[in-house]
């Protein structure tokens, strides 16, 4: 009875998380496989895999993967090693640091269409955007940053918003670093290069898995910096798998067809959350 009780107390959130889950999961299913297009309610059925196939063959599908696996690429690349060397400028004690830090993760509490919007207007501007004053400043055309290097702006968008919380989880694993071994290896006559390789990112490991993880999870759902700022454009060249499912489903009306592409970017979500799954559980084993 014991043991009973606890499940029994239990059961209603379990319930309620399960039919939060499974239900919009089995719409889309059913969404998937029959012809749903709000612009012709007249015409409608069992379809199969047409709209899988109608997907697929999108003339910018091919383009939507390949700026998602960019996108997703550059940023992580981008915070797990800036991050690491701002968790590093910011781990020995100096006069602020506790301020430093704390400006150094603000930028993550930023919502992503204000971060969005910040970037548009306030750096990103060809006019009077920061970086056009910059550019200005030394003699140079400014840049239309948004069309001439749409992709690009996204990268450098999103990785400023996912800066700070690779920056975090850095600093905080810093925290636990042995000391007496650093002072040591000082005292043998290791250098700060080596102590890099053999001892911070040694130590670093577990948490760039981590974030990694984290970070692939979440970016391959990147949508509201896009929407904001490039819409997707010009022509595709900024257009990612979530973002194509968007056009398919508010922009063609198309239910069905973003139906299916919604149930092949939770397969590729959970591709590559079991590959990275193992990859942190290998780290952590070490």
């Amino acid at each position: 009875m014991k043991r009973l009780l606890p499940r029994v107390l239990m059961a209603p959130a379990v319930l309620t998380l399960f039919l939060w889950m499974i239900v919009p999961l089995l719409m889309t299913i059913y969404f998937s496989v029959i012809r749903y297009n709000l612009m012709q309610p007249d015409q409608s059925g069992f379809v199969g895999l047409e709209n899988f196939e109608y997907f697929v063959t999108d003339p910018s599908f091919s383009t939507a993967v390949i700026n998602t696996l960019l996108l997703l690429g550059w940023v992580i690349v981008i915070t797990v090693v800036v991050g690491i060397a701002i968790a590093l400028l910011t781990d020995e004690p100096f006069p602020g640091r506790n301020i430093v830090r704390i400006l150094l993760i603000s930028p993550f509490f930023i919502m992503p269409t204000v971060n969005a919007l910040l970037w548009k207007h306030m750096m990103m501007n060809p006019i009077y955007g920061v970086l056009a004053q910059v550019w200005a400043f030394f003699g140079a055309a400014p840049v239309d940053w948004l069309t001439d290097f749409p992709l690009f702006s996204i990268i450098v968008i999103v990785s400023w918003q996912w800066l700070p919380f690779a920056t975090l989880i850095f600093v905080t694993a810093l925290q636990s670093m042995n000391r007496e071994q650093l002072e040591a290896s000082r005292m043998d006559g290791a250098n700060y290069l080596q102590q890099l390789r053999y001892l911070y990112i040694p130590h670093l490991g577990r948490s760039v898995a981590v974030v990694v993880m984290i970070e692939m999870i979440f970016l391959l759902s990147v949508f509201a910096e896009i929407y904001t700022t490039t819409g997707g454009g010009p022509g595709d060249a900024s257009t990612n798998v979530a973002f194509l499912i968007f056009k398919q489903a508010l922009l063609g009306f198309d239910a069905g067809v973003a139906s299916a592409g919604a149930l092949f970017a939770v397969v590729l979500a959970n591709v590559a959350a079991v590959f990275l799954i193992r990859m942190v559980g290998k780290n952590l084993d070490k």
